[in-house]
């Protein structure tokens, strides 16, 4: 299946991710590169090009192997659902074995017959209909030729074999290093006019998997490191694109209360159904009892609700919802409240994303509670933690899922990632609520601001809270204190001797000890 992108179409891959980052999928008719170190998924991206074309497309594909013996590719493919016997019976996959001829590295020097192994591909290729071939991996054969003049011949030799057959394939060789070299013998990127390379890197203690297009000959594509990851059930998934395509769905202007009157009442009369929240705040200043009291709203309302906690035990999260009067496991007897509690460091940042589209997808909720989204810094980058953000609106907009993220303060998060997510996506929510703490003559008190309602009005003054064993509630407007709003993170705010006194917030100025 092609597709109109510029002078050369595309063939779609249905890769999860990967056609929204190549601009349309890869040339058709063309031979593309996949290079990569040991386990960043080279041979699985070879596999799923054809699975996926038989799957979505019904376009049947030739497997040549190098390395592995058809048996492995089929046993390991099944553990991701892919039922390659059952295509091969349907004549819809085929494979060739080259592995019978492979040797050890240096075992062999000497000349490799791909005339031989031309004539198997093109006899492949007619006898099922072939669109699609994969080659996994070349760079085996490569080891056998004494030169890279010679390797760049041979590699060209079988580009022009390929697209001779009128199919669109990829073609995988190894790499050295995550970063260097683009290949192992460094001319393949040279002799092909597409390249993809994959990376297995290690990042603060944790492997890192990317994708980069290096070049698509005839037409664009995302520049950049993709994010990505290899998920049980659906294979590769490139995190941040993987479900951005355009929404143009009915603009949503229903309201839903927060399940706090008040602070419905700040934002002008609730917030929109597709709305993604930030509330910000320090530790203790009750950013998990206004989650708990918006799904508790939720529930009370017939809505589907799912919780996230990543900074709690579940145990420990029931036992302080009841002391605030709320019942987590009667919410979730009534099947409208479901709940996943888990540490960070269980996962990698790309799993748990892919964790929560699958229970978005399965559980179809309509409210969303993350809990608190700056837990996840402990494990990622900035930039990935980002990625995540963006990658989780494109799930939930287009669901019009109303979502609760907490977090802690932009300056309250581990030095070494810089601004906290906090500071990162603040411009790209709906609403921006922020709480904080207050001292005044000796008194800790607790305030709440809203910063920002996209499309609507909203309350600009700074109120108190209060927070006992009957919940959260949000009182009168506080006067006479300053800095409330300076770096949304200081933990301390200072009596202003020179507040309003008729009601309004005075403005906010510079506090020294602030």
């Amino acid at each position: 299946m092609t597709s109109g992108n510029g002078p050369v179409s595309r063939v779609a891959t249905a890769i999860n991710g990967f056609d929204q980052v190549a601009l349309g999928g890869l040339p058709a008719g063309r031979c593309t590169l996949v290079t990569g170190t040991a386990g960043s998924g080279k041979t699985l991206f070879a596999t799923e090009f054809l699975a996926r074309g038989i799957q979505v497309h019904d376009e049947p594909g030739v497997f040549v192997t190098f390395e592995e013996p058809p048996a492995d590719i089929r046993r390991n493919a099944l553990s991701l659902g892919l039922t390659i016997a059952e295509w091969e019976r349907a004549g819809k996959w085929a494979f060739v074995d080259a592995s019978a001829t492979s040797t050890e590295e240096g075992a062999i020097i000497g000349a490799y017959d791909f005339h031989a192994l031309a004539a198997r591909i093109g006899h492949a290729v007619h006898a099922i209909g072939a669109k699609r071939v994969s080659m996994d991996s070349l760079g085996t054969v490569f080891l056998r030729f004494p030169g890279q003049a010679t390797v760049r011949q041979e590699l060209l030799r079988v580009a022009e074999s390929l697209e001779s057959l009128g199919v669109t394939s990829v073609i995988t060789t190894e790499r050295e290093t995550e970063y260097g070299s683009i290949s192992r013998f460094g001319v393949e990127e040279f002799a092909l006019n597409n390249v993809i390379v994959l990376r297995n890197n290690l990042v603060q203690e944790r492997r890192r998997r990317t994708l980069e297009i290096v070049k698509l000959r005839g037409g664009p594509h995302r520049t950049g490191e993709w994010l990505f990851t290899i998920d049980p059930r659906d294979g590769i998934v490139i995190v941040p694109l993987a479900f951005l395509a355009p929404h143009e769905g009915a603009v949503v202007r229903d309201r839903v209360s927060t399940g706090l009157p008040d602070l419905d009442e700040m934002c002008g009369g609730g917030v929109y159904r597709d709305a993604m929240i930030l509330l910000t705040g320090p530790t203790g200043v009750g950013k998990t009892l206004t989650a708990l009291r918006f799904v508790a709203a939720g529930v009370e309302a017939g809505e589907r609700c799912l919780l996230y906690t990543f900074d709690e035990t579940r145990q420990q999260l029931n036992r302080n919802a009841s002391g605030w009067g709320l019942d987590l496991s009667a919410m979730e007897a009534t099947g409208l409240l479901q709940v996943v509690s888990e540490y960070p460091e269980t996962s990698s940042l790309e799993d748990h994303f892919i964790l929560v589209r699958r229970v978005v997808e399965e559980f179809r909720p309509a409210r969303l509670v993350i809990d608190t989204l700056s837990a996840l810094e402990r494990i990622a980058t900035p930039r990935a933690l980002l990625d995540f953000f963006v990658a989780l609106g494109a799930v939930l907009r287009p669901r019009a899922i109303t979502a609760l993220l907490t977090s802690l303060p932009a300056d309250r998060t581990p030095s070494h990632t810089g601004l906290g997510i906090a500071a990162r996506i603040d411009s790209l929510t709906d609403v921006s609520v922020l709480l904080r703490y207050v001292e005044t003559a000796g008194r800790a008190r607790r305030a709440i601001a809203v910063l920002q309602t996209r499309g609507s009005a909203h309350d600009h003054r700074i109120r108190e809270v209060t927070v006992d064993s009957a919940g959260l509630r949000i009182g009168d407007p506080l006067h006479g204190v300053s800095s409330v709003l300076a770096g949304y993170g200081g933990p301390v705010f200072t009596a202003d001797p020179h507040g309003a006194a008729d009601g309004r917030a005075p403005a906010p100025r510079v506090d020294p000890d602030g």
